[in-house]
């Protein structure tokens, strides 16, 4: 993907200088018409939409527009392999075009640059595998809410700090990265509607002397609209930037979840199908996660993406440079492997299964319980510091597990002066230690409780739904304009 001031285009008297740049290792080095397979496609379609405003602007005879639109047609039969040699795909299909329809052809490239070219190129390709990964996060999201519909009553144990801090349930455990998930697909949605701008027309830099409708090549190629300064349409890549950050931080969440499965699947929380396990080639009865192992590190190729891009973007001056033609792949890389990687732990998820009785039996684990009996001393008037005090004490008697109804009387009557059930009654005691109570008991906005559950799980259909919606409506909006496309090229050939 090179930039029009290339000098081996055309001088200024217009002859090709094709001999004193055409030799050397270095044009090896400089082509990317191989890594260009990848907007192959993509460049047809800017040059068909541009070839069509030619012809309706004028600038390009209908007859002329027909053989060129033909030739296009030609070589997108014959595919990317069987491109001529050049710097890039983009000079490749120009000289595939004017081997077939002779001199003439070369007036597809009129009235705009390389520069502004590949600026189109990348964000129509890079819309594509937008809606690719945020299609991957709605089905993720999905598994995710289905599996929590399935547990909203499924005690679980929490921790901090890997240690036992409080009981919860499977289905607020799935909601607490669903609603993340939520927020990496409205990064990814934001990411979208910036990158579906048209940068055609804006030429090596400076625009054109042309009367180009920059407007309506938009509109063939399905943008929302134009980036207008002519200099940032063909030097911005801030928008391969922001895809990435948003894919690099839903990596970041998508290996979370992973860490958590794989914990859970150590410790017997959670049992994963064998498609997304596998076993040891010594030792026969391992089970082994690693397709999330896998997961996990896929954050780590995002972020160096990330870091990559964004290392190659610093300090360029403005205008096309030849650097930008190595920022693109750390953006394809990245959203091809996040994307992926989504897809694997939306099928994890939807065909996990979790032990209720092992998950319930582990919720009380470690004193897990301490926390509910502290709320209900500070519930009956005992300053919640001096609550904390008296189960800290009694965790520690008990050596971290749950201590017995004496015992927390006999710390309470130290501490406080006066036996625990002067303040709660035993049966409020004994509903706090229990986990299934203790859960249902906080029942707060957002919390594990099975009516608050409820809430939440309404209101995580609701945003996927609306987000399905937005979905659909840009993958529509980019079928359409493919159609129309279609149908006026035909008007020419």
């Amino acid at each position: 993907m090179t930039g029009e001031d290339d000098p081996s285009r055309e001088g200024d008297s217009g002859v090709v200088r094709r001999d004193r740049f055409s030799g050397g290792p270095a044009r090896g080095f400089m082509s990317s018409l191989a890594a260009d397979e990848r907007i192959f496609a993509a460049d047809l379609a800017v040059d068909r939409a541009h070839v069509v405003m030619l012809a309706e602007q004028g600038i390009v005879a209908d007859g002329v527009a027909g053989e060129i639109l033909a030739a296009l047609a030609d070589v997108k039969s014959a595919g990317h392999g069987a491109l001529p040699e050049g710097e890039d795909v983009h000079e490749a299909i120009e000289t595939g075009v004017v081997d077939r329809v002779g001199p003439d052809g070369g007036k597809m490239h009129t009235a705009r640059s390389r520069n502004d070219e590949v600026a189109t190129c990348i964000r129509y390709r890079l819309r594509e595998d937008l809606l690719n990964s945020i299609g991957a996060t709605l089905a993720l999201r999905e598994a995710l809410t289905e599996a929590a519909a399935e547990h909203v009553d499924t005690v679980m144990p929490g921790y901090t700090h890997l240690q036992p801090a409080q009981p919860t349930t499977v289905a607020h455990f799935l909601l607490s990265y669903e609603s993340a998930f939520a927020r990496d697909t409205a990064r990814l949605v934001d990411a979208y509607d910036r990158v579906n701008r048209s940068p055609l027309g804006g030429a090596a830099f400076a625009g054109t002397p042309f009367d180009i409708d920059r407007e309506r090549t938009a509109d063939l190629l399905g943008f929302d609209g134009v980036v207008s300064n002519s200099t940032d349409a063909s030097a911005g890549r801030d928008f391969l930037a922001e895809s990435t950050a948003a894919l690099a931080t839903h990596a970041t969440t998508l290996s979370g979840l992973a860490e958590d499965l794989v914990i859970f699947a150590n410790k017997g929380f959670v049992d994963l199908a064998d498609e997304y396990s596998s076993t040891s080639s010594i030792m026969p009865q391992k089970v082994n996660p690693d397709t999330l192992e896998l997961v996990r590190a896929v954050a780590g190729d995002a972020i160096g993406g990330l870091t990559g891009l964004l290392t190659t973007l610093k300090g360029l001056p403005r205008a096309y440079n030849r650097d930008l033609q190595r920022a693109t792949p750390h953006a394809w890389e990245t959203v091809d492997a996040v994307s992926e990687a989504t897809a694997v732990v939306a099928g994890a998820v939807a065909s996990a299964e979790w032990p209720e009785e092992t998950l319930e039996a582990a919720a009380g684990d470690g004193f897990s319980t301490a926390t509910g009996v502290a709320d209900a001393l500070a519930m009956a008037g005992v300053p919640f510091r001096t609550a904390h005090e008296v189960l800290a004490a009694a965790a520690e008697r008990a050596d971290g597990e749950t201590p017995d109804l004496a015992t927390l009387d006999e710390v309470a009557a130290n501490v406080l002066g006066d036996s625990l059930f002067a303040y709660v009654s035993r049966e409020r005691v004994e509903a706090a230690l229990d986990p299934v109570e203790s859960v249902a008991s906080r029942d707060s906005l957002g919390g594990p409780a099975p009516a608050a559950v409820a809430t939440q799980l309404d209101d995580a259909e609701a945003s996927l739904a609306a987000d399905r919606a937005a979905y659909d409506d840009r993958t529509n909006a980019l079928d359409d304009a493919a159609e129309t496309l279609r149908t006026e090229v035909e008007g020419y050939v």
